[in-house]
């Protein structure tokens, strides 16, 4: 029965007025967030800073969330997700405003910049392991709901960069702030009209500071344990931190350096395209597949991503390589679409947004090591070989995912509807949950 396919109970498991809020929320947050890269390098180089300036900038907001998203998860398990979403969304709506004015008015000074994106940061670390408990409870069809959300997410990826391009070049980078601000103002009108169902029964609500019996720190330690006590969700995270060193984080900035040297910056923008493309269809998959052991299969489709280094390490054309990003792209919206719904799914709703934040974590804790590495690496090996290693690490870090029995025997848990609408997940509780 490994192979099963279930098929999606119904279209309202997914679709009903609240999700189309949320989902217009996160598509529109985005949108803008892949705007803004294009804008605070044209803007900084505009001003005169280099490129260091601009990774600063980035490194600044990237700080801030990956340091903090952990106790943005207690504070979600503590307090209502949806007003701390809301809130988060403002304060960024704040700090985009103001990064506009400072571009409009042209007196632009790169601390202030950093600050801005530190501010930014912080404000996501709020906002994000929220993500992970109101996707179920708007939804009975998790994987349905994840994956609509993912292809939204991804056109929008496609087409913020190209839309920042217009506003830099019909307007001014503070154009582009500007609208990454309005993006933020309309996620938060949708949150605010968004009208979440009640927690399912034996779920504890969220209450205010001193209400609670336990403290902060104990919170911390208690997500912390919750964390460590599913083998399935921390091995995945352990190998995650290899795919990050080896794979992902050398093969970002060494495929931009070889593509662009190689072929040209078009060239660069026709594989990244491509990349884009093929997380929509990863998404789409990911609407019609319903494996049983979800994990196995996002493991399996996650192979797919050594085409992406291994094809630009080979010094294959233009289409080949466009082929294996396409090709990458799918199998990583895939793989990212069984992993948030065995989450979902799998960890009981009061810690889940603290296990997501774990998640979230330890996923991105050793990426800038990966890409910090990546530059020596290429000196002492060549770019070239380092991407065919990427390539093969790929396959490596696929082939120990599917030897973990935690990971590899993880039985899905369906949700089901529970008393007054309430999207609930039933099933036997399991030692070796999620992934």
């Amino acid at each position: 029965m490994a192979g099963t396919t279930v098929r999606p109970t119904a279209a309202r498991s997914v679709w009903s007025r609240d999700f189309g809020l949320f989902f217009t929320a996160r598509a529109v947050a985005r949108l803008g967030d892949t705007m803004l890269p294009v804008a605070l390098a044209a803007g900084l180089l505009q001003h005169g800073y280099g490129a260091g300036a601009v990774g600063l900038a980035m490194a600044a907001t990237a700080a801030a969330f990956a340091g903090l998203v952990v106790f943005g998860g207690v504070l979600a398990d503590r307090f209502s997700t949806r007003k701390l979403m809301i809130g988060a969304d403002l304060v960024r709506l704040g700090t985009q405003a103001l990064a506009a004015a400072l571009f409009y008015s042209g007196h632009v000074v790169l601390w202030q910049i950093c600050a801005i994106g530190f501010a930014n940061g912080v404000a996501g670390a709020v906002f994000q392991p929220g993500v992970a408990s109101t996707v179920p409870r708007l939804a009975s069809d998790v994987q349905g709901a994840n994956g609509a959300i993912r292809v939204a997410e991804s056109a929008a990826q496609l087409a913020g960069p190209a839309v920042a391009g217009l506003l830099v070049g019909f307007a001014s980078p503070g154009g582009v702030f500007a609208a990454h601000a309005a993006t933020y103002a309309l996620s938060a009108l949708c949150l605010l009209l968004l009208r979440l169902p009640p927690l399912a029964p034996g779920s504890r609500p969220p209450s205010s500071g001193r209400g609670r019996s336990k403290d902060f720190r104990a919170d911390l330690v208690e997500g912390w344990r919750e964390f460590r006590s599913r083998p399935w969700l921390w091995s995945v995270i352990a190998v995650w931190c290899v795919y990050m060193i080896a794979v992902w984080g050398p093969t970002v900035p060494l495929v931009a350096t070889e593509v662009v040297q190689e072929h040209g910056p078009r060239a660069y923008g026709l594989v990244n395209s491509a990349l884009g493309a093929g997380t929509v269809v990863g998404g789409l998959l990911a609407l019609r597949l319903r494996p049983r052991r979800m994990l196995r299969a996002g493991a399996v489709g996650l192979v797919g991503f050594a085409a992406f280094p291994a094809s630009v390490g080979a010094g294959l054309g233009l289409p080949a390589m466009a082929a294996g990003a396409a090709v990458a792209g799918a199998g990583m919206s895939f793989w990212g679409v069984m992993w948030a719904t065995s989450v979902q799914t799998q960890v009981p709703p009061d810690v889940l947004n603290r296990i997501h934040a774990y998640d979230v974590a330890g996923s991105l804790a050793m990426m800038p090591v990966g890409q910090a590495l990546a530059g020596p690496a290429a000196s002492v090996l060549g770019a070239d070989h380092v991407l065919l290693l990427s390539g093969a690490t790929s396959f490596a870090v696929c082939a120990a995912l599917l030897l973990i029995p935690a990971v590899r025997g993880l039985v899905r848990v369906e949700a089901a509807t529970g008393p007054g609408g309430t999207p609930a997940t039933t099933g036997p509780p399991s030692r070796t949950q999620k992934c």
